[in-house]
């Protein structure tokens, strides 16, 4: 038995190289990726950029802890700052320590103008913010908190995309809305830009925090480099993480000048924001700020919607829907077809995909992919539907 940890089911794949947006195994099978580490490899495998990146800085400097100045802290969150809505930018290291660090800014918020009253922080079904104690009870998701309680107190849930319900949700004690753009977890559905833009109306109207969690839709997967772009709104906090390392372990918390409360002693971390990460996360940034880059997401995101809406077309009896956005998408299985064993066949055939919930297989490509690769797993998709289909 291995003195691993068994947290995990994974496939029976153990990848020990990765090239572009393919990865291999030790006997040289190649595997088309479209799971990309769950949405961060966004810039696929050995990036030559990014390698070089992390080689150079890991050559001077890996780690000196912030009691230091970090040069490339200030580098990297100004150029944030500058490319988005924020004023101010935290680094952590993952995910779930971007939207703790944004569950403490809504308090701390409140508390500061006034309201220690309010704590609370509304959220949505079905959404999914990490795995620590905080952020399993801000997602609300019974099947997260089995066996953790008793549940962290502070937290509320309403129906994703219902305004009214939010609202009514609002209460004395609210301190926030925290809501994901587009739910990954959760089933790949993504908030129109009217609800999203109510959302920011009613924060306003009540005094409270709008806060999303761009940990996977963030970083240019979209389209633009925070998936609430689009809505055209300025959110308060932002936590984002996944492809803002490219596979370096890497978070982010993104705040207005407002919204900035945290000061010394209230907030920190010993790895977050270390040489070595802000090297390679200035790398990434590099590649999608270019001219274009974004703009050949769209492209590309338009191409795998039509290429997922064919084979709805052609496979009605395997396929319901497509959902997402750029090179965010799903596509949602028919009942009598479980979407980890059709996940199971595309590996079968050489494609990497992710399980999502609602029957749903996550499509989370590299964002350098190309028409040709999406054509390839469309192939790949079709060959497995074309089973199901006549069985």
């Amino acid at each position: 038995m291995s003195a691993l940890m068994p947290t995990y089911a994974p496939a029976d794949l153990a990848f020990v190289k990765g090239e572009g947006v393919y990865l291999y195994t030790a006997d040289e099978r190649r595997f088309l990726d479209f799971c990309a580490g769950i949405a961060v490899n966004c810039m696929g495998h050995a990036h030559p950029h990014l390698v070089e990146a992390l080689k150079s800085q890991a050559e001077k400097l890996w780690h000196v802890s912030n009691l230091y100045v970090i040069p490339g802290q200030v580098e990297l969150a100004e150029r944030l700052a500058a490319a988005s809505f924020a004023d101010r930018v935290f680094f952590s290291n993952s995910g779930a320590e971007a939207l703790e660090g944004a569950i403490k800014i809504a308090r701390k918020y409140q508390k500061d103008n006034g309201h220690p009253e309010r704590y609370r922080v509304i959220g949505c079904d079905s959404a999914f913010h990490g795995r620590t104690l905080a952020t399993i009870a801000a997602a609300g998701q019974e099947k997260l908190l089995e066996g953790f309680g008793p549940v962290v107190d502070g937290f509320d849930h309403v129906a994703f995309g219902n305004l009214n319900e939010m609202r009514a949700a609002v209460t004395d004690e609210t301190a926030a809305i925290l809501v994901e753009p587009i739910q990954g977890e959760g089933g790949l559905r993504a908030a129109d830009a009217a609800y999203l833009q109510g959302l920011r109306t009613m924060c306003d109207e009540f005094g409270i925090l709008l806060m999303f969690d761009e940990v996977q839709c963030g970083m240019g997967r979209t389209g633009k480099l925070f998936a609430h772009e689009w809505a055209d709104i300025i959110p308060d906090v932002v936590a984002t993480a996944k492809g803002i390392g490219g596979g370096f372990p890497l978070g982010a918390i993104l705040t207005t000048e407002a919204a900035a409360v945290l000061h010394v002693g209230n907030h920190g971390t010993t790895y977050g924001g270390n040489p070595l990460a802000m090297a390679v996360g200035g790398a990434v940034l590099d590649e999608i700020l270019k001219d274009g880059f974004l703009e050949n997401v769209v492209a590309l995101g338009v191409k795998l919607h039509a290429g997922l809406s064919g084979l709805i077309a052609k496979y009605p009896s395997v396929f319901a829907e497509t959902r997402g956005l750029g090179l965010m998408q799903g596509i949602k299985l028919n009942e009598s077809i479980v979407n980890r064993d059709f996940k199971a066949e595309l590996e079968g055939e050489g494609l990497l995909v992710a399980p999502a919930g609602d029957n749903v297989l996550r499509l989370l490509p590299p964002l350098i992919i190309t028409e040709a690769n999406i054509a390839e797993a469309m192939e790949k998709f079709e060959a497995v539907a074309a089973r199901h289909a006549s069985s």
